[in-house]
């Protein structure tokens, strides 16, 4: 028995999300544990870093498995990919420690989001940007992501409500950038909750198009989800690396 690690993409476009569900195969992590239960003839299970939300993307998902086969890394990482989707791919692979862990082990993750305020559709590339129109004040919205930074109860952030998990989180940094009437913004955490990269992007620039006042201290304040902005669309999401 091995235990391997992999480098995935994925274009979440068509999928519902990361993590396998009983009512659907359509999933990364199941299409990833069909293939490779089948490679061993057994059940196995595949753990990946996080669990990105339906329609989101990955450029740089971690993920591990262990498994019992003669096959080489090489031919182990041909054999998924003969067999996966041309939306999914497994980009590299290595043997790894047993106790190595994808979702465990992870110190931080990043997440890009990407917004096109231009008015006019980025067609090519309609799956991994939300399109809108909108005139955005970044200076606002870089000086209310600043209220971020640090170690927060994020439950007015996400969707779920509050459970015996904790929602204690720690953002490192949030950084927004504009070109060719593209917002980029980058938020790098120890971890994240159910739609909080959304939840917080959607602040930010409800912040940027004044809707809003820079209410985020309150917001914390308050722990309820009511008081923050909109759940962004998936469609802008990625995850673009894990630390270890």
């Amino acid at each position: 028995m091995k235990n391997y690690k992999v480098i995935v993409s994925y274009d979440g476009t068509k999928y519902s999300g990361w993590q396998k569900q009983g009512n659907t195969n359509n999933t990364i992590q199941g299409k990833l544990e069909s293939i490779l239960s089948k490679l061993v003839n057994e059940k196995v299970e595949v753990f990946g870093s996080g669990r990105t939300d339906a329609g989101a993307h990955a450029k740089y998902q971690v993920a591990n498995f262990k498994i019992d086969t003669d096959k080489t890394k090489e031919e182990i990482l041909e054999y998924i990919n003969n067999y996966l989707p041309n939306d999914i791919a497994i980009n590299s692979i290595e043997e790894v420690d047993m106790r190595f862990h994808s979702r465990l082990n992870a110190k931080t993750k990043t997440y890009l989001y990407r917004i096109n305020i231009s008015g006019i559709s980025n067609v090519f590339e309609k799956n991994f940007v939300f399109n809108t129109k909108a005139n955005v004040n970044l200076e606002k919205m870089r000086e209310a992501s600043k209220l971020f930074i640090g170690e927060n109860d994020f439950l007015p952030f996400c969707s779920t409500k509050k459970s015996k998990k904790s929602t204690i989180r720690k953002i490192y940094n949030i950084d927004i950038l504009e070109e060719n009437g593209e917002i980029k913004i980058y938020i790098k955490g120890n971890g994240f909750l159910y739609n909080m990269v959304r939840i917080i992007v959607g602040t930010l620039f409800e912040i940027g198009q004044g809707k809003r006042e820079n209410n985020i201290k309150e917001i914390f304040e308050s722990q309820e989800r009511a008081n923050a902005g909109t759940t962004m669309p998936s469609c802008g999401l990625c995850l673009i690396d894990v630390e270890y």
